[in-house]
């Protein structure tokens, strides 16, 4: 995922801007743009958001269309013209019609969706995931655990066995990198269906913390951990690759709560805050279920928690 200098100068996207507004008769303040020629990022939640989404694109997008068509947006229009220069007739098709064409070059498209929901998304319904082999806490949870995480659009953010925590954090830091640490095979491959399944092009998934791995990832500034027994060697690489790591520590095991403030402050982790998340739903019978509760506890190394 290393950043490339764009096929597209400022001049010229403002041109496409304006050749486009002619053609489709919208308004320039409803448009979002998307430069992917420079680096890969999220176009299908951006279109699933967006009525209007202006897309410049380079070689080395096979499969783009087949995805969209794949995602539930094969009825988008998509308005297509070749080159870097605004200039010429437009092709215009539905996504549908194009699943078997890709992005072989420079090109600027205008894709439209009617249906577009702009609404913020958090804390997404578990039936949208990939049916593998995941237990995926409840959405009610996660949406607390996001807000907690306040992701930002450029955050690079190491998500260890949060498969639905990577795949939220990848939708809100699309101009960022989510590392996703999966140690089980089978928990990988349902990582790669819902990094597919959700057009999630921020997303680097590695097997294991162990040092030779981690040389190849971006230094992350926040870590998003499903705690397990190996916590504190996961803690130890992580400050190795980052003194002033922010964490936050999702469990559900008494005995792992029970280690962690001794585990902060053996590495000068502060602001330790714990939270306890109880969700109940009321059903059909009559009856309350309770989901499981989990604890959250996040803290801050290096000097900017120590004066807390």
């Amino acid at each position: 995922m290393t950043e490339t200098t764009s096929l597209f100068s400022n001049d010229q996207i403002l041109a496409w801007m304006k050749y486009f507004c002619d053609k489709a008769a919208m308004d320039v303040k409803t448009v979002k743009l998307m430069d992917i020629s420079a680096k890969h990022k999220n176009v299908i939640p951006a279109v699933e958001a967006n009525r209007y989404v202006l897309v410049f694109a380079g070689a080395g997008h096979p499969t783009l269309f087949y995805d969209m068509w794949n995602a539930g947006l094969g009825e988008c229009d998509v308005w297509r013209k070749a080159g870097t220069m605004p200039e010429g007739e437009v092709q215009r098709s539905k996504v549908s019609q194009l699943i078997n064409q890709g992005v072989d070059g420079p090109e600027v498209m205008l894709i439209v969706n009617d249906q577009a929901d702009s609404a913020y998304r958090i804390g997404l319904q578990n039936k949208r995931f990939s049916k593998g082999s995941v237990r995926y806490v409840a959405h009610e949870i996660r949406a607390v655990m996001m807000s907690m995480l306040e992701v930002r659009k450029e955050d690079t953010i190491c998500i260890i066995s949060g498969e639905s925590i990577a795949v939220e954090a990848a939708m809100s830091a699309d101009e960022g990198t989510i590392i996703a640490v999966e140690y089980n095979e089978s928990d990988r491959t349902s990582m790669e269906e819902n990094v597919n399944k959700f057009g999630l092009n921020n997303v680097q998934i590695i097997p294991d913390m162990a040092p030779e791995t981690l040389k190849t990832i971006p230094v992350p500034t926040t870590a998003f951990i499903v705690a397990a027994e190996n916590l504190e060697s996961e803690i130890q690489a992580l400050l190795a690759l980052n003194p002033d790591m922010r964490f936050m520590i999702y469990t559900l095991e008494l005995n792992i709560l029970a280690k962690i403030p001794s585990l902060f402050e053996k590495y000068h982790i502060h602001d330790m805050e714990v939270l306890q998340i109880t969700v109940s739903k009321l059903r059909s019978s009559g009856m309350f279920e309770t989901k499981p509760v989990p604890w959250i506890i996040s803290g801050n190394a290096g000097s900017a928690g120590a004066d807390a």
